[in-house]
């Protein structure tokens, strides 16, 4: 299991259009991933998942993988995130 903690930096968070460029990329990897949000776990392959987090620009969550391209996913969707979700 692999995990990494990161800001989203964007304005409207991870609403529509960036939840689904977030699940795009995460469904490209062979590992179980999940967005954490204070308490809250959910699958980040799940768009409803995502989107019930209400994650908000400026809200530090965690993205945990867990399989054999578990480092890859975590760092690739992190990467993102951090740029802003420019595919």
């Amino acid at each position: 299991m692999f995990s990494k903690e990161v800001t989203v930096q964007n304005q409207v968070g991870l609403h529509a259009r960036p939840a689904t460029f977030f699940i795009q990329k995460a469904n490209e990897f062979k590992s179980s991933i999940w967005i954490e949000k204070e308490e809250r776990r959910v699958n980040a392959k799940s768009l409803l998942g995502v989107l019930s987090l209400g994650i908000v620009g400026g809200t530090t969550i965690k993205i945990i993988a867990d399989g054999s391209d578990e480092e890859t996913a975590v760092d690739g969707l992190v990467k993102l995130i951090e740029s802003g979700f420019q595919m």
